[in-house]
């Protein structure tokens, strides 16, 4: 019996990209991300006590693209003068 090509695909392999507070900074991310046909979701944490943060998000990438998602990341930041904190860290898989 054939095999499916996606059966090779490696899965679960997200890492938490970087930290975002500004909602502004967020769209601007989002776009730069869906022009260059990257795919992303976006993980909304919990306000903690001792991190009550009101507008925070994380967006997650799939690690073959991380290189290629910090960079642009990065320029779109530094281009608008944002503040992004980088994760770089696996993400916790919390559907399996």
């Amino acid at each position: 019996m054939e095999q499916p090509l996606y059966t090779s695909t490696k899965v679960n392999n997200e890492i938490e990209l970087c930290e975002v507070t500004n909602p502004e900074c967020k769209s601007q991310i989002e776009r730069a991300l869906l022009n260059e046909r990257i795919s992303y979701y976006i993980r909304w944490p919990k306000p903690s006590f001792f991190n009550r943060k009101k507008y925070s998000c994380v967006f997650c990438v799939n690690d073959n693209f991380q290189d290629t998602a910090e960079n642009l990341v990065r320029s779109v930041c530094d281009e608008n003068g944002y503040h992004v904190r980088f994760l770089m860290r696996k993400s916790p898989n919390q559907y399996l």
